[in-house]
């Protein structure tokens, strides 16, 4: 049974800086410091997005001393991502399928 795509994540991702935050952060869990440097992203525009990021529960936060480090949540992808695949395979059945005309 195809479930609906989850629109509130698709558009918190599809913000370029966002998008970008996540990519790197699949790679390796990073502070605000290195996400500063990878990005170019003034220190209190990335504090804004990674606001955004945390209350979609894309990213958890991990304190360390006097910085925070910021996880990727691969589950909330993964599901995001299973979504995907059942639309797909929706859509392969669907194109033999017509809806006739009046």
């Amino acid at each position: 049974m195809l479930t609906s795509v989850d629109t509130d994540l698709i558009r918190v991702l599809a913000d370029p800086l966002r998008l970008r935050i996540v990519t790197l952060l699949a790679r390796e869990a990073l502070c605000t410091t290195h996400l500063v440097e990878e990005t170019g992203a003034k220190q209190t525009n990335l504090s804004n997005h990674m606001k955004v990021l945390r209350e979609a529960r894309l990213v958890d936060t991990e304190p360390c001393g006097r910085f925070t480090y910021y996880k990727l949540r691969p589950d909330v992808i993964a599901k995001l991502a299973g979504q995907f695949a059942e639309l797909a395979e929706s859509a392969r059945y669907a194109a033999d399928n017509k809806r006739a005309c009046p």
